[in-house]
């Protein structure tokens, strides 16, 4: 179907002001919608069976949705100027969410260096927190001088009342406290490292924090045993000799203690640790917009609901 008169970018404006329900049905009218409808920049985090999504970030629109429920909360505009506003990619350098299941509430994080138009990002890092139960935005500034690639800025993971995510240089994890709104590093082992044939990526095990490191013949999964000091134990380490085929086109999206599952382009795979055994759990039919290990987010089923009032249902 032909666009018309209306550029792709003006089409995709329009279908970020829609709600959810319609953005939804939207995705049904033809190849293009459906493609721009979903766009990498609709689904940006998961936590505790809540996904964070947005549509055009540097103009603050972002949604919280809940799939099981089929209920979503359209978040305020912060009267802050976004901090995605004079990044080329039009992304703020860290979306996280935090949802807090025994409260009911949850936090979305947006955070990323300032950068004067036409200039190098300064070290002054912003951050704009979003609270479910006062429905406001709050922020504060701190001093980074972190890097983060496209991957490692979408693998966020919440534990211990803190975001988590994985540094460029894989040196460290760069940890957000949000109840004293304070960040800190947490060393990685000095076995693992990015470069020389290395992927390293963040993920939760049972509720500790963990890095998966990809070799082109192995995987070695480690585990935060000791949070407060630092103390990293290697739990795992797997050949990749009967995937080697798939393996630099393989990432982790998440894992258990018996589990581990990995997104290729089109395919979801799952290696389970107590037998070594390998299976294919979902796989695309048909050409598809985006690599599933592009888009893929680990999503866990939950009740969680907001109060009454704030939420909207859709269907789909």
């Amino acid at each position: 179907m032909n666009s018309g008169v209306f550029p792709e970018e003006v089409i995709l404006q329009i279908l970020a002001r829609l709600p959810v329900k319609s953005v939804f049905r939207s995705k049904c009218v033809c190849t293009l919608w459906y493609k721009l409808c979903s766009d990498k920049y609709f689904v940006r985090a998961s936590c505790n069976g809540l996904l964070c999504c947005s549509s055009i970030p540097d103009k603050g629109v972002y949604y919280v949705i809940n799939p099981e429920t089929r209920e979503y909360r359209l978040l305020p505009k912060s009267r802050e100027r976004p901090v995605t506003r004079f990044y080329p990619d039009g992304e703020a350098t860290l979306i996280g969410l935090a949802c807090d299941l025994s409260g009911q509430k949850y936090n979305v994080v947006l955070a990323g260096n300032h950068r004067c138009f036409g200039q190098r990002p300064e070290k002054m890092f912003i951050c704009l927190v979003f609270d479910s139960e006062s429905n406001k935005w709050r922020k504060f500034v701190s001093l980074q001088d972190e890097q983060f690639t496209h991957m490692n800025k979408n693998q966020v993971v919440f534990l211990n009342g803190s975001l988590h995510w994985l540094t460029a240089s894989c040196s460290c994890v760069l940890a957000l406290d949000l109840d004293g709104e304070v960040w800190k590093k947490i060393k990685l082992p000095d076995e693992v490292g990015y470069g020389s044939g290395n992927r390293v990526y963040l993920l939760d095990y049972d509720g500790c924090l963990s890095v998966i490191q990809i070799s082109d013949a192995s995987m070695n999964i480690w585990v935060l045993k000791d949070y407060e000091m630092g103390e990293w134990n290697l739990v795992d380490r797997v050949s990749l000799q009967c995937i080697r085929g798939l393996v630099p086109g393989v990432f982790p999206i998440s894992q258990t203690g018996e589990y581990v599952f990995f997104a290729t382009y089109k395919q979801v795979l799952v290696y389970r640790r107590n037998g070594g055994v390998w299976k294919e759990m979902y796989s695309v039919k048909g050409s598809f917009p985006l690599p599933l290990w592009f888009s893929a987010h680990a999503f866990r089923r939950s009740l969680f609901s907001s109060l009454s009032g704030i939420f909207s249902s859709y269907h789909g």
